[in-house]
């Protein structure tokens, strides 16, 4: 007696490396324009970018550039390499300073210091989908700008695929902790 698999479709599937992503893209299988990144071995479309969305990802850019000039670099919407499955792009990435500005390959986990993801409509998905998958791959902290409601959640310590501490702020100054000293105004950016 043969045992058909549950879901007859996930016995098909055929996961994808971020090397043949990248491979895909240089024979030219998607659009220009098209926004999509790697997640788990399967190709996720990137929803568009509305007007407050980015607002808010220049402001926190601008704000975090200047105050970690040599320090660290930071990465605006750019692709960090999180396993040979899953290869993303954060709204803003604060990565290890590199003179080369990490030319030689995307940044990995080692080398993320924080990231930060800016949601409107996509809230739900950062949540559940985005923030557990930094959390297994050890990002030490991860922001996530929610302006529908217009709090800061700020999650550290990743521990056996979660964070272990997970707070929401609204407004003050909030510090990374790799740089302590590095104060971002929540009323300036979130107001």
């Amino acid at each position: 007696m043969s045992t058909a698999p549950a879901d007859p479709i996930a016995a098909r599937r055929h996961r994808l490396t971020v090397e043949d992503f990248h491979h895909l893209g240089e024979a030219g299988l998607f659009a220009p324009e098209a926004r999509l990144e790697l997640i788990g071995g399967q190709i996720v479309d990137m929803t568009l970018v509305g007007s407050a969305h980015a607002s808010r990802v220049m402001r926190l850019a601008d704000l975090l550039t200047t105050q970690l000039h040599a320090k660290a670099v930071v990465a605006v919407q750019s692709p960090v390499r999180l396993d040979d499955r899953s290869e993303r792009q954060p709204d803003l990435a604060v990565l290890r300073y590199r003179e080369d500005f990490h030319a030689a390959a995307h940044p990995g986990p080692a080398d993320i210091l924080l990231l930060v993801e800016v949601a409107d409509t996509t809230t739900h998905f950062d949540r559940e989908v985005k923030i557990p998958l930094y959390a297994r791959h050890g990002i030490p902290e991860v922001w996530l700008l929610d302006l529908e409601t217009g709090a800061m959640e700020v999650y550290r310590e990743p521990q056996a695929g979660a964070y272990r501490e997970v707070g929401t702020q609204r407004s003050g100054a909030l510090s990374p902790r790799a740089f302590p000293g590095l104060a971002v105004d929540l009323d300036r950016l979130i107001g």
